[in-house]
C-alpha cells in the first residue's frame, strides 16, 4: 500500500485512519529500537515515508479545494 497511487484512491478519512495507524506504528518501532534491537531497521525509513507521502496528498487535496 505504499504507492502513492493506492493512497490517491483513498477517501479522506481513509487517509486519516492510515496516517494515525503509520504514526503509532513509528513510534512504537522508535521505542523498540531504542530498548532492543529492530529485526527490520529499515521499517522505520518505510514508515517515515509513508507519512511524508499520505501528509502530502492531504495537502494537494486541501489545496484543490481552497482553489474551488
Amino acid at each position: 500500500m505504499n504507492k502513492a497511487s493506492e493512497l490517491r484512491e483513498m477517501s479522506d478519512e481513509q487517509l486519516g485512519i492510515t496516517l494515525r495507524e503509520t504514526a503509532e506504528n513509528l513510534f512504537r518501532l522508535r521505542i523498540k529500537a531504542q530498548t532492543e534491537r529492530l529485526d527490520a531497521p529499515s521499517e522505520l525509513r518505510k514508515h517515515r515515508r509513508l507519512i511524508a507521502r499520505v501528509k502530502t496528498i492531504q495537502t494537494q487535496r486541501a489545496k484543490a479545494a481552497a482553489a474551488k
